[in-house]
């Protein structure tokens, strides 16, 4: 089987920056999210988080990962997001036919470990449900000794083929 040649988007990519940059529009949005709002998901090419929410520039922590995972990286985080830059309020937002949905970890370890001779020293965050996910993650949010602010933490899915979100 012929792989197709990768192509590369970075030069063209920093073109666009320096046009973006030769009139930057957003040197006076803060540093701290107006909202005092942090939203957990998924690094999926279909969620615009900023654009589903109605959220401007400056008004939000988006902490993005595959699957929009609650890692100990995750965590840090929001820690720092409540502790350092003042936000008290948590969205977790996954998603419907997300790629971690049905992965399983071990599996997705163990395959690597075969293929690379190194086994991770993290798990992917594979899940089954995806409500379920979102739900553990809300309530592991809530457990965690290391937030300040616990009252204020809700969890949703995004329906990509609706653009509806619910909570979950």
């Amino acid at each position: 089987m012929d792989t197709p040649e990768f192509t590369s988007h970075a030069d063209e990519l920093i073109g666009h920056n320096t046009r973006f940059a030769a009139d930057f529009p957003d040197a006076d949005v803060p540093g701290r999210p107006t909202r005092n709002l942090a939203v957990v998901t998924c690094m999926d090419c279909r969620l615009d988080p900023r654009e589903m929410l109605g959220l401007a520039k400056g008004e939000a922590h988006i902490m993005r990962n595959a699957g929009g995972v609650l890692t100990d990286d995750m965590v840090r985080s929001l820690v720092m997001s409540q502790r350092a830059l003042g936000t008290r309020e948590v969205m977790i937002v996954h998603h419907t036919r997300c790629g971690m949905e049905g992965v399983d970890d071990e599996d997705f370890v163990d395959h690597l470990e075969q293929e690379t001779g190194a086994r991770p020293e993290w798990t992917p965050g594979g899940f089954a449900d995806v409500v379920a996910d979102v739900r553990n993650a809300v309530r592991s949010l809530k457990e965690s000794p290391f937030l300040l602010h616990k009252d204020h933490i809700r969890g949703f899915v995004y329906d990509v083929d609706t653009g509806r979100l619910v909570e979950a």
